[in-house]
């Protein structure tokens, strides 16, 4: 038993963390080649008998945080490239052992941490203090953070979930058939544990759907969740196996995509959503990382591009020849019907009810509201706006920008014929 005890992407895909049983963290980059590793501290010198817990990455990327058994979390500041120098930056001694953590998204300076004597704190980074949000009498099994990082859920030993929200201090409760060890919350909020049985729940607290496992004699206990970035697709571990679960918009309902079946895995201990949804990786009992592929489909564009449906709404645009890469994403969650690429460098992608315009240069996307004719004509002679001619209208668009910032009637567009320029305060 080589248990890996925690796997976590740095949102910005660039790297991969996991937590060996030898109290090693590894690093790995988003390739899967082994680029550092570092040994962990313990809370006290002379205590080595603790075990890790669960590890995160800070939404900037730069840190990553250590929950330990041994009543404290870790953070460590490793820096932005590879190289730097690895410090201990922030630590929180807990009166009882760390069982879960998780950092929610945009809140640098908040660090959620789940303890075995039912109270789940939050550690703030800037005063090195933790406090308490909410206690409950039972132990905290898991923990999961909202998409938009505002909320979060606890789960516990009695099988009740708890959620929270980190802004109005809402909490509501939500009884689960079993110990929910595998907790996530994506477009829903998923829980499932020893009973073979998973069940989704609207952030409400109402039940959405349920998948029903239990006569299955393969099936044992469900031991770990994860949602990609869109919240559309998640993957639950098992034993010998893990399920990949897809949210379909257009029922709404949630369809088991596949089963994948390891012959003497054991139990997935860990699983993680690399960033951008192309890859996930899956740690075993018994020591071994795997590191998946994960897309709908693959496609190329006149031989120079490739792009990875990683959802309906996110599209990996690469281009080939340098390996340069793009992520097309809807923010309204629609699907994306149509990527044309122009000039070997600007995206023009479309959904039902919006445009998306991309500048692989800079790596800037902008989204915005638009119902077009089908004819428009896209003008990018000028690197930093697009011009687009529909309907006897001229629009202007920056990238980055998820708005139109001018517009006039013409009847008449000609590069020659119209500059623009942009002042920056």
């Amino acid at each position: 038993m080589q248990k890996i005890s925690g796997i976590c992407w740095s949102p910005n895909s660039k790297r991969m963390a996991v937590a060996a049983s030898d109290r090693v963290i590894h690093l790995y980059d988003e390739q899967g080649q082994k680029r550092d590793k570092f040994s962990i501290r313990p809370a006290d010198k002379d205590n080595r008998s603790y075990i890790v817990r669960a590890i995160n990455f800070s939404p900037d990327s730069q840190k990553l945080a250590i929950a330990q058994s041994d009543n404290i979390v870790f953070i460590y500041k490793l820096g932005a490239e590879w190289g730097d120098k690895k410090s201990i930056c922030n630590k929180f001694p807990q009166n009882s052992s760390v069982t879960c953590m998780c950092w929610p998204a945009e809140r640098n300076g908040e660090l959620v941490i789940g303890l075995a004597e039912g109270k789940v704190k939050v550690g703030n980074l800037k005063t090195n203090k933790s406090q308490s949000l909410f206690g409950f009498d039972s132990f905290v099994v898991a923990l999961s953070s909202s998409p938009d990082g505002n909320s979060i859920v606890a789960g516990y030993l009695d099988g009740s979930l708890i959620t929270f929200n980190l802004d109005t201090k809402a909490k509501l409760k939500i009884q689960h058939s079993t110990i929910p060890y595998a907790l996530a919350w994506g477009t829903h909020i998923l829980a499932a544990g020893n009973d073979g049985k998973i069940a989704f729940f609207e952030p409400g607290g109402d039940s959405f759907q349920r998948f029903d496992f239990s006569k299955d004699e393969r099936v044992k206990e469900f031991t770990c969740a994860s949602f990609n970035a869109t919240g559309e697709t998640c993957v639950i571990g098992n034993y010998d196996r893990f399920y990949v679960f897809n949210f379909n918009n257009k029922r709404p309902q949630w369809d088991e995509i596949c089963c994948k079946k390891i012959e003497n895995y054991y139990s997935v201990t860990s699983v993680a959503w690399k960033h951008d949804g192309s890859k996930i990786g899956i740690g075993s009992l018994c020591g071994s990382v795997d590191v998946f592929d994960v897309c709908l489909k693959k496609s190329r564009y006149k031989g120079k591009f490739e792009f990875t449906y990683v959802s309906l709404s996110q599209v990996i645009v690469k281009r080939i020849e340098s390996s340069q890469r793009i992520v097309l994403k809807s923010a309204q969650g629609y699907e994306i019907s149509k990527i044309n690429v122009y000039q070997d460098r600007y995206l023009v992608a479309s959904t039902h009810s919006t445009l998306l315009l991309g500048d692989m240069e800079t790596c800037t996307l902008s989204e915005l509201p638009w119902r077009g004719s089908g004819n428009e004509k896209f003008d990018f002679s000028n690197p930093n706006i697009c011009m687009i001619f529909n309907a006897g209208e001229l629009s202007i668009v920056e990238y980055g920008v998820n708005e139109v910032i001018g517009t006039c009637r013409t009847e008449n567009i000609h590069p020659n014929l119209i500059s623009a320029r942009l002042n920056y305060a």
